[in-house]
Parts: C-alpha cells; structure tokens; sequence
C-alpha cells in the first residue's frame, strides 16, 4: 500500500445540517409533542373516515398513532363534523391514546370553530388555508376569528397553502407586477412568490391579531418534486418559523413513496422540515397505516430518527435457492412492526435493533456480523444450514423447515435479554 493511499484529513462525515426554526407546541394533556427547534422531525398522518363516524375515525386515528404518527388531522368541514370531534376525542382518551388531533378546515372553519367550542377545545392544533378561508374583506375577518380563538385556547395553527386553492387575489397582483418587470419572471416563479407571501404575510397578521409566532407552522404544499424543494429553500430562507413538508397529492404506491422520498430527503437533509406527512392515496386493500410507514422510513434512512428495529434483506439473485430468505424477511419485519406498540413501553431502546436476513454465503455471514442478530440461509449448492449470529458472534445453526419460527423465537428471546427490565 503506498504513503499517499490515505487523503490528508479523513472523508467529511455526512449528516443533514441543523434547523433553525421556532418551537411549537400541540399537546393534549400530558402529551406535548414539541415541533421545531431542537426536537425531533414529527410525522403526521391524515384520517380518511367520515368524520361524523366517531367510532370509526377513533379507531383509525388510534391505528395511525400506532404506526408512528405523532399527531393526527381529521377533517372538519360541516357542523355534524364539528360536533363529533369532542366524541372522537373522548373515545381516544378512553382507549389510553393521547394523540393531538389537528382540525382540517376550508371555508367555513370561522362558523364551525364559533359555533362549536367544544370542537375548538378538543383539538391541539387548527390547519387554516389562506387561500380558501374568504374573499375580499371577508378574508382577513374569517381569518382573524380562527386566530382568536387559537390563541383564547393556545393551540397550535398551521397556515397551510396549497398550489391547487392558491389566494388569487396575491396571484393576481404578483401577476400584474411582474407583466410591468422590464425582464418578466416564469409563471412559475410568480406562484412560488404568491405561496411564500401567502404564507408568511398569513402568519404576520395571525401574530398581529394575537397568536404567539412560536404556536405558528407553514407548509407551502405543490405536487412538483422539484417545486416543493424550490419554495422551501426560500421559505426557510425567509422565516424562521417551523415547517411542515409534503407533496400534495404524492399519489399512489410506487411513484409517491419514491417521489415523496426524493423531495422530502433533499429539504431534510439541508436543515429544512419540522414536521412531515406523506400524502399517499391507498391502493385497493392497503392500509392507511402504510404513510406513516413510508415517512417513518424517510426519517429513520436520513439517521434523524429511529421508530422501528431495521432489517436488512438481500434482494435475491442466481445464487439463492427459493424465496424462503424474502418471505422470512417480510414475516420478520411485520413482527418487528406488530410488536412495537407494546415494546416501545416494554422495552426502551429495542428501536434501534439491527436484524439481517440473508440468503446465501456472499454477504450473508458478514451482513449478519455487522447486526445484532442475523441469519444467513444457504443458497444454491450450499450445506442446508443457516447459521444464525448474535451480537457478532456465531451462535447456533438452525436446520429443518421450522426455521423461520425458530429464528423469531430466538430473536423474541434477544429482546427480553437485552433490552427488558434489568437488562
């Protein structure tokens, strides 16, 4: 090996830069989910029940906190909906789930709010669009009735814009303005300007009438990859408020887990982002759970937080025998998954376990090594052995078509081992 193999001064680590935004506040009693700031990046999810269905929202709101989301949006949007979220709320808190519910509101949410204290109280935090909440000089009085009341019950507010219900009156000006430029902007350029001065002139007048800047987030919500990256560049240039992240209207499956991920992972990874929410539309028999899965994943890859045990997989080649290492991987992590609900309070810590399932002898004893428990199945022309390893070390090798049970049993027992009580 020669002098000069190794640089001067070792290869820059990476990591996503510091946020500077304010701290909020959304708590429903003991429970304060801290947003901004020094805390964590929160993940939230949206219910998509018939509000009025109290039981039935409940029991999503309580599988979405299940999953990892940290606080809730429900949709409030007539007085039958108004009326049932201090029911929706009541049937949480019997269940022991304290979850801050966020109130999605769009053009009457000034009525609803008034007329219905008891909704106004029961949620944590209000989502308020600028771009929907009236026209002309109705806006600013509509607008400042929400706001007084947020800040009468020190909730949280989210002004939220959105591409697809953008204040036309600011379109408009920053559209006449901009014919006058001796070099005009791209249309498009004069929409990122109306959705910044949308949301932060919203927030200015929200603190004027009363409400403390730290109860502020924006989010300013396209469907464009790298128009979301673009406004929130310049937003979080702009104002030091806390953030909120999303594609709306991420779309399904494949293309919005993939297109959510590279918006959300370039802004995170640059400081920018206090809290997220992957805007999935559910395929055919699909959980609404799975958002929550997605975003948790994004925030756990980037090292920003840790929610569940990882398992790595090998995606299989020429070398493997059957599908055997991809279903004992799927089984596993839905274990890992199924049971973080109860481990969380059981078991401190185990969320940052490491599991590889590996199918053949390449990588497989050297990825299991690197985890804290691992297997390693044999491939095409190998011994029928798996060898499993515990905290680097060989420590068995299970045979027989029991295998997969056996290795949740001994990956059951680890935990307890490890991370229960006295351990």
């Amino acid at each position: 090996m020669s002098d000069n193999t190794f640089q001067a001064s070792p290869i820059a680590l990476a990591a996503p830069l510091p946020r500077r935004s304010r701290q909020a506040r959304v708590v429903w009693r003991n429970n304060v989910v801290t947003v901004g700031g020094d805390a964590p990046v929160r993940v939230q999810s949206m219910t998509n029940t018939d509000t009025v269905d109290a039981v039935e929202t409940a029991i999503q709101v309580r599988q979405l906190a299940q999953a990892g989301s940290e606080m809730v949006r429900i949709t409030v949007n007539t007085p039958e909906a108004a009326a049932a979220v201090p029911y929706i709320r009541e049937q949480l808190d019997r269940m022991g789930e304290y979850v801050p519910l966020v109130g999605d509101f769009h053009y009457n949410g000034h009525r609803l709010l008034t007329d219905y204290p008891a909704c106004a109280e029961a949620l944590s935090k209000y989502r308020i669009n600028p771009g929907n909440v009236g026209k002309g000089e109705k806006k600013d009085k509509q607008f400042g009735q929400m706001i007084e009341i947020a800040a009468k019950y020190d909730k949280a507010v989210r002004i939220g814009v959105n591409w697809g219900s953008l204040d036309q009156e600011i379109m408009a000006e920053l559209m006449d303005a901009n014919s006058r430029r001796a070099q005009p902007w791209e249309t498009r350029q004069v929409m990122y300007e109306a959705l910044i001065t949308s949301a932060i002139t919203s927030a200015e007048l929200a603190q004027s009438i009363g409400l403390n800047p730290d109860n502020i987030i924006l989010s300013c919500k396209v469907s464009g990859v790298q128009d979301l990256i673009a406004v929130y560049r310049e937003l979080a240039r702009r104002c030091d408020y806390a953030l909120h992240l999303g594609l709306t209207e991420a779309g399904m499956g494949a293309k919005g887990t993939v297109a959510s991920t590279a918006a959300l992972a370039v802004l995170l990874q640059e400081g920018i982002g206090d809290t997220i929410r992957v805007s999935l539309t559910p395929q055919p028999g699909e959980a609404r759970t799975q958002e929550v899965v997605v975003a948790s994943e994004i925030l756990q890859s980037l090292g920003l937080r840790v929610f569940v045990p990882s398992v790595t997989a090998c995606p299989g080649c020429g070398r493997t025998t059957s599908t055997t290492f991809q279903e004992l991987a799927k089984q596993i992590d839905d274990y890992l998954r199924g049971q973080m609900p109860v481990w969380r309070m059981k078991y401190p810590g185990v969320e940052a376990m490491k599991v590889a399932v590996m199918g053949c002898i390449v990588n497989g004893p050297g990825e299991s090594k690197h985890a804290d428990i691992g297997i390693s199945l044999p491939g095409n022309g190998e011994a029928p052995a798996a060898p499993v390893f515990i905290d680097g070390e060989k420590a068995m090798t299970l045979r027989g078509e029991g295998i997969a049970q056996e290795f949740q049993g001994i990956v059951e027992s680890y935990v307890q081992r490890r991370w229960g009580a006295g351990a």
